[in-house]
């Protein structure tokens, strides 16, 4: 067996999904029925290890075999094919433009690695671009924020367009402690007090949970109190998911979801994605895959069949100790089998379900018009380099400009733009203190629609 995985394993890397059907004859069911299936893992940190710790740039190229829980390698040979990249930041308590910038560091990795990797990943942020890279066969990495303290009163409109052009899919309003939009799982803000926070979503957490809504963006409920958790239930009208949650009824943690919370998230439609990490799915360094399909029993039997999904935590959490890494995946699809679940409905768990979830909030979303005829180029690339705090960013436009107003967008905050023999010029207003910035250049017509141009930046004088 054990020499017929690693055969079937090399065959994928090597050729592709349609190449490994000559070996199909020579394994289990299961493992067959688990590499024809979508897996949907719907959260990582894998993200966290690419970056240098000093500089937040990013320089672990995951293409290669590595020692993290997720790289290329592990996703092909788990036959993960749509991950949930998460941008994990600290509160940085007094400084949102600190976690801001950390988000970005996150997604600037993300999208380095897409850069350096453009035949196996591609970034997307809807269920018809997942649908289109699976097509090509390659990984269809899906951006999303654990823990939203970059957000607030002051730049919540723009940074969530900016946030959805980013591709950015879910948001998670709070890790544990709490923020602007929300109460957190502990209560209290993350400062040296532990000072308590006011119970639920603010209103500016129902304002923002609105708008993205509209957007298309995913609310995840992991890690929220419950009295946040009732009230994105309460006012949500997408449906939800708890990216990386077990069943408190298997293991009592206050991590994971009661019974009344998991038959809310079935009657709203969302989807649990069951987390591996060994405390919150049996017991530290005695958890076991087994384990983590006790908790998707337990979903299964509370909200149905069509609301459990998977979300590993990789490189975040301890693993089962039969489950080291992403190219174990398919162990879960083998206990499934075990347990008596039809195809379909293992389907459905491995990554059917959340996808249904990203298609119904994409179909839920507002449309929104693209301004055709109208082309925005920044002089500067994803990722790019500046060595003065306030530096003059530009782009080249072209087209039909009857009509069109422009304007800048740094950091969710707007800025006046010129225009200058055919291009946009943009100064911000005042030095750019952190690491990482999030630029936009913005078309907007009355009636045609708009253009958005989005870019990622660097101050190296950091």
């Amino acid at each position: 067996m054990k020499k017929t995985i690693i055969l079937l394993m090399a065959v994928l890397i090597a050729g592709g999904y349609s190449n490994a059907q000559g070996v199909f004859n020579q394994i289990s069911n299961p493992l067959k029925l688990h590499i024809g299936s979508i897996v949907v893992d719907g959260h990582n940190d894998t993200l966290l290890r690419i970056i240098d710790e000093t500089s937040w740039l990013p320089q672990r190229d995951i293409r290669e075999r590595t020692d993290l829980h997720a790289d290329l390698w592990k996703l092909r040979a788990g036959n993960i094919s749509v991950p949930f990249f998460a941008a994990y930041s600290s509160p940085f308590y007094g400084h949102p433009e600190k976690s801001l910038s950390r988000t970005l560091a996150l997604f600037n990795a993300l999208y380095w690695t897409e850069r350096n990797n453009p035949d196996i990943l591609e970034i997307v942020s809807s269920y018809d671009e997942i649908e289109k890279t699976l097509l090509e066969r390659r990984i269809a990495a899906v951006p999303t924020i654990e823990g939203a303290y970059s957000i607030t009163e002051s730049n919540w409109e723009d940074l969530l367009l900016q946030y959805r052009d980013l591709g950015v899919k879910s948001i998670g309003f709070t890790w544990n402690y709490s923020n602007e939009l929300a109460e957190g799982l502990y209560s209290a803000y993350g400062d040296r007090k532990g000072t308590p926070s006011e119970s639920g979503l603010t209103p500016l957490g129902i304002q923002v949970l609105e708008r993205m809504n509209q957007l298309g963006i995913i609310a995840d409920v992991s890690h929220l109190s419950q009295k946040s958790f009732w009230d994105v239930i309460k006012n949500t009208k997408s449906p939800v998911i708890a990216s990386h949650s077990g069943a408190y009824g298997v293991v009592a943690h206050p991590r994971n979801l009661e019974d009344d919370q998991i038959e809310a998230i079935g009657d709203n439609g969302g989807v649990i994605g069951v987390v591996y990490h060994d405390e919150f799915a049996g017991k530290p360094g005695k958890t076991y895959v087994k384990d983590i399909v006790d908790h998707i029993d337990h979903i299964v039997d509370t909200a149905g069949i069509d609301h459990v999904g998977l979300g590993s935590d990789f490189d975040g959490a301890y693993l089962p100790v039969d489950l080291e890494d992403a190219s174990k995946v398919y162990r879960i699809t083998e206990e499934l089998a075990e347990r008596g679940y039809s195809d379909h409905e293992i389907k459905k768990i491995l990554g059917l379900n959340i996808l249904r979830v990203i298609k119904e909030n994409d179909q839920i979303a507002e449309g929104w018009s693209m301004l055709d005829g109208v082309g925005i180029s920044p002089d500067f690339a994803m990722g790019e380099i500046f060595e003065r705090r306030r530096p003059v960013f530009s782009a080249e436009i072209e087209g039909n400009l009857e009509d069109v107003d422009f304007y800048g967008v740094i950091d969710g905050i707007r800025h006046p733009v010129e225009i200058d023999k055919g291009k946009l010029i943009l100064i911000p207003a005042a030095e750019l203190t952190e690491k990482f910035h999030v630029v936009t250049f913005v078309a907007n017509h009355p009636v045609r629609g708009e253009q958005r141009s989005t870019r990622i930046i660097y101050i190296e004088s950091n």
